[in-house]
Parts: structure tokens; sequence; C-alpha cells
């Protein structure tokens, strides 16, 4: 239920996937800090988990370098454990997954 509506999925494949967030009326936006809408950094593990039909069954590391904001486009990149998140060809966060 969390994802509800959070992200449309415009693009994925085996080792890719691109999503568009919704605007800062979702829930998960409002929670965060109310008058200034993020995304969670631990939202970005579910999106991966429902985008790729992954269980992820640890984190061995986490990196959030960017913050995201309603209404971006994210790019997930999959190789092997690894996890690269991508925003306007910036790096926002890469996760080595167990």
């Amino acid at each position: 239920m969390l994802l509800d509506a959070l992200y449309t999925v415009l693009r994925v494949d085996e080792n890719s996937a691109e999503v568009l967030l919704s605007d800062a009326e979702h829930p998960v936006f409002k929670a965060h800090f109310p008058e200034k809408p993020i995304l969670p950094g631990f939202v970005h593990l579910d999106i991966i988990s429902d985008v790729f039909n992954l269980e992820i069954l640890g984190v061995k590391k986490a990196k959030y370098s960017e913050i995201v904001h309603p209404s971006q486009t994210l790019q997930y990149i999959k190789n092997a454990n690894k996890i690269v998140v991508t925003c306007n060809d910036k790096d926002v966060a890469s996760f080595s997954l167990v």
C-alpha cells in the first residue's frame, strides 16, 4: 500500500528501470518533511524490489548522495547485487544488496 500510485514505470528490463514519481500530494512525500517533501531513502528499496521483482534479504551498503523530490524521473541500474539510482544523469543513491 505504501507504493500505491507513488510512481509510474516508464521502462523496465532485466537490468534497468525508469520510473516517474508522483507529485507532492502522495502520502509518502507528506510523511517525511511536510513543508519540504522528499522521498524517504528506504522507499528506494521498495521500488527496487517491486520493479525488478527481487526479494531483498539485506543491504550491505547504502549511500544517499542527493535528495529526491516529487515528480522526478529516476533510473535504477542493476549490476549483479549493486543498484545505482540516478536522476538527471547524477547518482542519487546506491545499494549493495545481500
